[in-house]
């Protein structure tokens, strides 16, 4: 490690969509800082076995976590205004740094996260992406306790969403288009599911009083289409998956209603601490398998075909 920096002993790696899209080379917008060759995987969990120069506040020894976020300069407007999400100089693991498909990775100390020691390793991984995208987003809509959340997409982010939605006071219902992922949202805690393969999911949702927020997790763009057509008027379109087409916009809806549409990414350190807190206390769990690393393939295929139900997490001890 240098200076600011550890290594860590790569204990597990969540497997996250956004490997996928990396790996394919689907978005244009990190194409250009992208790093090749490339070790991919930002949901990083592991044990510190050096320490660089000048870290202070970690020790050989400690569990720790590697999020998205590699580092971000602190110094920047929005770094200062607490958006260290939009710091332009950041970097990212997995993308602009080696991440953590392998046995070993080097972090910036000031942005690894020490984990809580009733969380093992596998099941903190998730949290540092997936875990921590969902809580943010739902915290920035402004939605209120006893209003509705609607989760479009209950995949690796969106069966955390429902549980975040449950333990804030939300009524929270999920839209997908399988059925063995709608019953893991209902044993997530979701009031009532719709699958939006067998149902005109907007006129269900409507029939329920609409959505006070539509988050949407799924990178499809028919979800898309759908959530907006869920929201009830003053309703709040949040944008998290990623889709590659671009969405249209029924700007005679758009105004009748009074809808607003934001688009919320990852999240800082401090609300990392929060998800890992919320987990330690029993809040959420991350519905996961695990892998070893020459399955890695494999499970990008089942993502691809969208077959994977929760997260996939791999473990380094084999």
């Amino acid at each position: 490690p240098g200076a600011g920096e550890v290594l860590i002993q790569v204990a597990a790696c969540g497997v996250c969509h956004s490997d996928l899209h990396l790996a394919r080379g689907e978005w244009d917008l990190l194409k250009p800082i992208t790093k090749l060759p490339l070790v991919l995987g930002h949901e990083v969990t592991g044990t510190v076995t050096a320490l660089g120069e000048g870290v202070e506040g970690l020790a050989v020894g400690d569990r720790v976590g590697v999020p998205w976020l590699h580092f971000t300069c602190g110094e920047c407007e929005f770094c200062r205004a607490g958006r260290e999400t939009l710091c332009g100089k950041q970097q990212i693991t997995g993308c602009t740094v080696d991440g953590g498909f392998a046995e070993f990775i080097k972090a910036k100390a000031g942005h690894t996260a020490k984990l809580p020691d009733n969380l093992s390793f596998a099941e903190a991984a998730p949290l540092l992406c997936a875990g921590v995208t969902v809580y943010r987003a739902i915290k920035r809509s402004g939605i209120q306790p006893g209003e509705r959340l609607v989760v479009f997409g209950i995949g690796g982010l969106g069966h955390l969403a429902v549980q975040i939605g449950k333990k804030l006071g939300l009524e929270v219902g999920a839209i997908d288009v399988a059925e063995d992922k709608l019953q893991l949202a209902t044993e997530c805690g979701a009031d009532w599911t719709v699958n939006a393969a067998t149902a005109a999911t907007h006129k269900e949702v409507k029939a329920r009083g609409g959505a006070h927020v539509a988050l949407v997790t799924s990178g499809s763009k028919a979800a898309y289409e759908t959530a907006l057509r869920s929201l009830r008027r003053l309703g709040t379109l949040v944008i998290v998956g990623m889709t590659p087409e671009p969405i249209p916009l029924d700007i005679q809806a758009m105004l009748a209603g009074e809808y607003k549409i934001m688009a919320s990414t990852v999240g800082t350190r401090q609300e990392l601490q929060e998800v890992l807190q919320l987990a330690a206390d029993g809040g959420i769990h991350c519905h996961y398998r695990t892998a070893s690393l020459p399955e890695i393939n494999q499970i990008l295929d089942e993502m691809k075909n969208g077959n994977l139900v929760g997260r996939v997490v791999l473990t380094m001890d084999a």
